[in-house]
């Protein structure tokens, strides 16, 4: 059974309030004065409040700014699957389109025992945003499940994926909506979401999701592509505010897919990379940690676990406050908040991960004279290669990865030019320019198109 809303619902599982739909129908605060920002550890919350703040500058219409914040539709699905003991157990599944005016809606299902309403609201908008700022004709969506992956059988995981892709099939589609992995999904899951759509269409449809395995139409640099996005955006930031990459030293939080690809990318451009974490712990070593080796262990041992050798075992909150150059959290949400924000000793950000800072800590940063460079810059690598898979997919022909490889460069570096010139322009930072530009060119595109009805 699926519950389909084209207006976010009034309150959350937990019975809190949501962000967007809670706002009156009123002239909101971002046309009076601003409220101040506080902290509450809610994506959909510190998404909400750029946006307001990048809608104030522009001077948004109260219409566009209403159409602009709400999400185009808002799908929750039951998942029933038959466990390996032969009982019944039902989970919930989401997909939220936040936005379509562009194009095709485009956003990764996560499968995490905390996925909630909220935060699929707030990562569809980010996407949303992140295809506006790296010009792709995409709109935003998110996905995801409420499971705990590390619990269930790789039989239960399809059961899963092919279930809820069956439920979705009214969504998905690769003139609609466009998957891709996320937080604990890969291209096996993506495969498997391929051939259920296929099987129930009568076709295969390579160009219903993004992040396949390469035999199945993936693009040749597309796992590595948040993470060379990433390394584009820091060396394009280093540049601006004059630290030299050969000499920089980089602490990585998170090592995951994004996390080891960014360290291991920017070791090779000479940086020294002095920190690095994942979910089991923290290692420092002033000295340098080698990523290889980093990785290789992490591929034998699952996580860096207790024991790595050649680092000194910290906490993950300390290494979000090494001295360094680059600090690149590249975990989960809510990692730098005005908690913990005056201790950063870093001089620049560059958020590897979706909603890793938030909007309480922002003006914190910006007094220290840190540079951000927001999520919705930083980590766009993987939308756009993943807008590369789907061309090849559209056109039945695969590029070489130097082609892949060049063309995102071009495209994350002319967008970061773009967001580094509006936030000269606007004098703001570059989260708030990159919020100003996304929703400038949604806006205007929506205007161009009209309000049908």
């Amino acid at each position: 059974m699926a519950t389909v809303t084209d207006t976010p619902s009034k309150t959350s599982t937990n019975g809190q309030h949501t962000n967007g739909a809670d706002r009156p129908n009123s002239i909101p605060s971002v046309y009076k004065e601003p409220a101040p920002i506080v902290d509450r550890d809610n994506p959909l919350e510190s998404m909400m409040q750029r946006f307001d703040r990048a809608a104030e500058i522009l001077k948004l219409e109260p219409g566009i700014y209403q159409y602009l914040k709400t999400p185009v539709k808002s799908v929750i699905v039951s998942i029933p699957i038959q466990m390996d003991d032969g009982s019944v157990q039902v989970f919930e599944g989401y997909r939220v389109i936040h936005n379509d005016i562009l194009g095709p809606s485009k956003g990764g299902i996560r499968y995490a025992p905390d996925v909630n309403l909220d935060e699929v609201k707030a990562l569809a908008a980010w996407m949303t945003w992140k295809c506006a700022v790296v010009d792709i004709p995409f709109g935003g969506a998110k996905g995801g499940v409420c499971c705990d992956p590390r619990t269930l059988t790789m039989a239960q995981i399809e059961k899963i994926t092919r279930r809820y892709t069956a439920n979705m099939l009214d969504v998905f589609g690769p003139d609609r909506d466009i998957p891709a992995p996320d937080v604990n999904t890969n291209e096996q899951i993506m495969a498997w979401i391929l051939d259920t759509y296929s099987m129930h269409v009568k076709r295969t449809e390579p160009g219903v999701v993004t992040g396949k395995p390469i035999v199945l139409g993936g693009s040749l640099g597309r796992r590595e592509a948040t993470g060379r996005g990433v390394m584009h955006s820091a060396l394009r930031a280093m540049e601006k505010i004059g630290i030299n990459p050969k000499q920089a030293t980089v602490a990585v939080e998170g090592f995951g897919n994004v996390g080891s690809i960014s360290a291991e990318l920017l070791a090779e451009q000479g940086a020294k990379i002095v920190g690095i974490s994942d979910i089991s712990g923290a290692y420092h070593n002033d000295g340098g940690i080698d990523i290889q080796k980093a990785i290789a262990w992490v591929e034998s041992h699952g996580h860096l676990l207790e024991g790595f050798p050649d680092a000194e075992r910290i906490t993950n909150e300390q290494l979000l406050t090494l001295d360094c150059d680059v600090l690149v959290p590249a975990a989960r949400e809510d990692r730098i908040t005005k908690r913990n924000a005056h201790n950063i000793q870093a001089k620049l950000i560059v958020e590897g991960a979706n909603g890793p800072t938030t909007a309480g800590a922002d003006p914190i940063l910006e007094s220290k004279g840190i540079l951000v460079v927001p999520d919705i810059l930083a980590n766009a690598g993987g939308v756009t290669v993943s807008y590369f898979e789907w061309v090849q997919n559209r056109g039945g022909y695969h590029w070489t990865l130097d082609v892949v490889n060049e063309r995102l460069a071009t495209a994350m570096n002319s967008a970061f030019d773009r967001v580094y010139a509006a936030s000269l322009q606007y004098k703001v930072s570059l989260r708030l320019a990159s919020y100003i530009l996304a929703i400038d060119k949604v806006a205007k595109t929506l205007r161009l198109r009209g309000i049908y009805g």
